[in-house]
């Protein structure tokens, strides 16, 4: 707030106050001289009357931020200007408009769409809608002057006549092509550059212009769609064509990168070879006396391995003659022992089955028993019937009869006989 409107705020409220407080003293002394001073109380109910209209309307008014007031004196036709803080407002003197100085917008609603109430034309005499925004302020520095002729709606009475009076005449001179992708900038700067001048002769300062979204008929659209694609599509091919040259461009490069480095390649290798033959050729005359000399050492090393297969051979063959001839001493020896055990086996078997059969004749028992030993571990009861003549109970078994001309008493003498006959021959 301004310092000097502060204390001026401060002294007109002081002398309300006063005013209100000698109102009030002047009132209690009429009313106690009520009878004596008539002309005392109508004064004092003027000066009354004008204190309650001070206390209900303060002579203060208050500017926002951003806002400019203008104060007009009815009497002299004197203008001041006041921004931000409080002022002194006399009703019946003073005369009061405040002003905004910020930015504001204007946006033509009703032409942002082509099936809109006012879309704009075209050169073709098409419709098409335009989300336009224009930006703009007061100017500062004239509001003072021009404040008496500014109307009270800025932007219906001021801007948007001639907004609408630039625009559409502006739009008029292009095709819709242009309108929607070619010329839009153009277009901008040129309503921009027109506009400015004009709002500027009312003391409004144009900051800018803005295109946003173009509305197009929904037949048109169609048709700037399949043109773009086709456009696009012949772009690609372009593009395209333009790749494949450039390869053909490089693969011919890279070809000829090639054949330089083969020929390059093929040239070292060459030289390479030169010098490798240049060195075998001085190398050989070193070489091929150390070949010769090997050649002969490999001949007598040959010559030196042959002796000795040779006495190996020999040795091996007279070793495998004694072998030979000690393996067939051998054998006879073992035919000869062979022969020998046989001969003596045969002896042996003949002198036990001459033995063996004297003692069978002798002890015809010997049979049964012999037959009972090798039964033994098979059979574990023999049941037989016993002998009706007295004899052996395995008779029956055997199948065989007792011989005539023998009891049964002689049985066990002939095993006694048998028995000690045994010893004897065991002895």
């Amino acid at each position: 707030m301004n310092p000097r409107f502060s204390r001026i705020a401060l002294r007109i409220r002081a002398i309300f106050s006063r005013g209100v407080h000698g109102t009030r003293r002047i009132a209690a002394t009429g009313l106690r001289r009520a009878a004596s001073a008539s002309g005392l109380m109508i004064a004092t109910a003027a000066a009354g009357a004008a204190g309650y209209l001070l206390w209900v309307h303060p002579p203060l008014e208050s500017v926002a931020r951003g806002d400019v007031a203008i104060r007009t004196n009815q009497l002299t036709g004197g203008v001041d200007e006041f921004r931000e803080g409080s002022l002194l407002l006399l009703p019946g003197l003073h005369e009061l408009r405040t002003f905004s100085l910020r930015d504001q917008v204007y946006r033509p609603e009703g032409s942002s769409r082509a099936d809109g109430p006012s879309p704009f034309q075209s050169v073709e005499g098409m419709s098409l809608g335009v989300d336009l925004t224009v930006r703009y302020a007061l100017d500062p520095a004239r509001v003072n002057a021009l404040s008496k002729n500014l109307p009270d709606d800025i932007a219906g009475q001021i801007v948007q006549p001639a907004v609408q009076g630039v625009i559409y005449k502006t739009f008029t001179r292009y095709t819709v092509r242009e309108i929607f992708s070619s010329k839009r900038a153009e277009i901008q700067q040129l309503i921009e550059a027109e506009l400015k001048p004009k709002l500027a002769a009312d003391g409004i300062l144009l900051r800018s212009v803005q295109m946003g979204k173009v509305d197009l008929p929904a037949d048109y659209r169609q048709g700037m769609d399949k043109l773009l694609a086709e456009e696009l599509a012949t772009e690609k091919m372009r593009y395209t064509l333009a790749l494949k040259e450039k390869r053909v461009k490089e693969t011919e490069l890279d070809a000829m990168a090639e054949k330089v480095r083969r020929e390059t390649n093929a040239q070292a290798a060459a030289s390479e070879q030169v010098i490798a033959a240049r060195a075998q050729e001085e190398a050989m005359k070193h070489v091929l006396p150390f070949k010769q000399k090997q050649i002969e050492q490999r001949q007598l090393e040959a010559e030196a391995e042959k002796q000795s297969r040779i006495r190996t051979a020999e040795g091996s063959a007279q070793a495998r003659r004694i072998e030979a001839a000690g393996e067939a001493d051998s054998r006879q020896k073992l035919a000869d022992a062979e022969a020998y055990r046989l001969d003596r086996v045969g002896k042996i078997n003949s002198e036990q089955m001459a033995r063996e059969g004297v003692l069978v004749t002798r002890h015809p028992l010997l049979i049964q028993k012999t037959m009972a030993d090798k039964l033994s571990d098979k059979i574990t009861v023999i049941i037989a019937p016993p002998s009706t003549s007295g004899g052996f109970v395995g008779a029956g078994l055997l199948g065989g009869a007792p011989k005539a001309g023998r009891s049964v008493a002689q049985a066990p003498r002939d095993t006694g006989t048998q028995d000690n006959d045994n010893k004897e021959e065991a002895e």
